[in-house]
C-alpha cells in the first residue's frame, strides 16, 4: 500500500521538541480531518514515543530523533519515531506495564502502554547499541 501523502522530520532530543513533534504532527494530520479524541489519541501516542528518546535513548547526550507520519486511502495513519541511541536489550519487558530504566521515582514505566492504549497497532524494533523504532497505527473514523 502507498502512502497519499508523508510528512519526514528530524529534531535533537530536547524536552522542548516533544511539544513541536506534537504540534508538527497534529498540522499534518489536519488534511485527513480526524476527530478531536482521535487526534489527541495519536499527538499522545506521539508525546510517549519522542519522550522515550529524549529520556532514554539518549540519557547522557542529545542526539537525533526521526518522526515519519504516513497517510494512506481508507483513513489509515501510519506513525515512526526512530532514534539511533542506546537501543533496548529486552523489548518484550520494556513494552510490560510499569518497567523502566529510569528513576521509578521520576518514570511510571507506562509509556508503551500509553502509546498501546491510544492507538490500534503499535510495534516496536531496537537493537541495543544501535537504536529503536517504534511503529504506530491507527484508522480514522473520517475515511478518506
Amino acid at each position: 500500500m502507498k502512502a497519499y501523502n508523508l510528512m519526514k522530520i528530524s529534531f535533537y532530543s530536547r524536552s522542548v521538541n516533544e511539544g513541536f513533534a506534537r504540534g508538527a504532527l497534529a498540522a499534518f494530520l489536519a488534511q485527513a480531518d480526524p476527530t478531536v479524541p482521535e487526534l489527541a489519541d495519536m499527538k499522545t501516542a506521539v508525546s510517549e514515543a519522542v519522550t522515550n528518546c529524549i529520556v532514554h535513548a539518549y540519557p547522557q547526550q542529545v542526539g537525533l530523533v526521526y518522526l515519519t507520519a504516513a497517510l494512506y486511502e481508507g483513513g489509515l495513519v501510519k506513525i515512526t519515531v526512530t532514534d539511533r541511541g542506546v537501543g533496548i536489550p529486552d523489548v518484550k519487558k520494556a513494552m510490560q506495564p510499569m518497567f523502566t530504566t529510569g528513576n521509578p521515582e521520576e518514570r511510571a514505566g507506562l509509556g508503551f502502554a500509553v502509546m498501546q492504549s491510544f492507538m490500534d497497532k503499535v510495534r516496536v524494533t531496537s537493537t541495543p547499541g544501535k537504536g529503536t523504532r517504534v511503529v504506530m497505527s491507527k484508522t480514522l473514523s473520517t475515511k478518506q
